[in-house]
């Protein structure tokens, strides 16, 4: 099943997408995708709704936004360099333990809304990331038990700003945190459409260039392992997404480094997780 959500920003409703690529509107289901939805067994529910009603349901207009496929999160919980090619080109030790970090959830957008570069950014950067959606209360689990605890997965581009993230002092979080740093979607798809997470190649493209191209199985830290591990210093809650790190090839890794100009649009997605579009636009001034 492939959970969506749509319309224009504060006025996002839930819907699916079903197998012939069609999206329908989920209203009628009563809820949007929150914590209380996940907490509650929502995806099964939905799916009981879905067998009874999705053909009659009203169809999404091809040209409605796309929004992030969950409501806002109680966090955003990030992994740093947890793929090994990318912490060669950073000339980075594989870590010991996982780099872990957290990132504001008022930076939460669609996946085709424009990236806003922050005021002052010179070093805004791209990361093609694979997104946890935790579908229960996770505290001190297992990593044999962990995906239990997933309600699914869905394709993230973890924007960094690395003057902010790296020069200005402080924790990470400065330069992961600006408003439309976290595109989530374009849906979520529960744990069974996904089936090996550890198979799976993920790519990005800057103005038609691949510049990412990379698998999960080059990841440190697994999935499962990482859910286990962040459960051991912060209770997950449902809803909550928790991304895995990228793959190398970002901008930080060129030689010189490659930064994100007004008009540059960044392309990129995950096998069986669907594409995302963002063009950079320039800050102004609101009003």
């Amino acid at each position: 099943m492939k959970l969506i959500r749509y319309g224009q920003p504060g006025s996002e409703r839930p819907g699916l997408l079903l197998e012939d690529g069609a999206r329908i509107d989920a209203s009628g289901f009563g809820e949007d995708f929150g914590e209380a939805f996940f907490a509650g067994d929502g995806p099964e529910r939905l799916r009981r709704w879905a067998a009874q009603h999705a053909q009659a349901a009203p169809r999404v207009a091809a040209d409605v936004r796309w929004a992030a496929p969950i409501q806002r999160p109680s966090k955003i919980v990030c992994i740093g360099l947890n793929y090994r090619g990318h912490a060669r080109e950073t000339g980075a030790a594989i870590p010991a333990e996982p780099i872990v970090f957290l990132k504001a959830t008022s930076a939460l957008v669609g996946p085709n809304d424009d990236l806003l570069l922050p005021r002052g950014s010179e070093k805004t950067d791209w990361e093609v990331e694979l997104a946890v959606v935790i579908g229960r209360r996770a505290s001190y689990v297992s990593e044999a038990r962990a995906l239990e605890h997933v309600a699914g997965y869905a394709l993230h581009n973890d924007y960094s700003e690395r003057g902010f993230q790296l020069e200005r002092g402080g924790q990470w979080v400065k330069g992961k945190s600006c408003d439309s740093f976290a595109p989530l979607g374009p849906f979520l798809a529960t744990r069974d459409e996904v089936g090996d997470v550890q198979a799976l190649s993920l790519w990005l493209d800057v103005n038609g260039a691949r510049v990412q191209d990379g698998h999960t199985s080059d990841m440190i830290f697994g999935v499962a392992f990482l859910v286990s591990y962040v459960s051991q210093f912060m209770t997950l809650l449902p809803g909550d997404v928790l991304s895995t790190g990228t793959p190398a090839g970002v901008g930080l890794g060129f030689k010189p480094p490659r930064y994100l100009r007004p008009g540059d649009v960044c392309e990129l997605g995950i096998e069986g997780l669907g594409t995302q579009r963002q063009r950079a636009r320039a800050w102004a001034e609101p009003g």
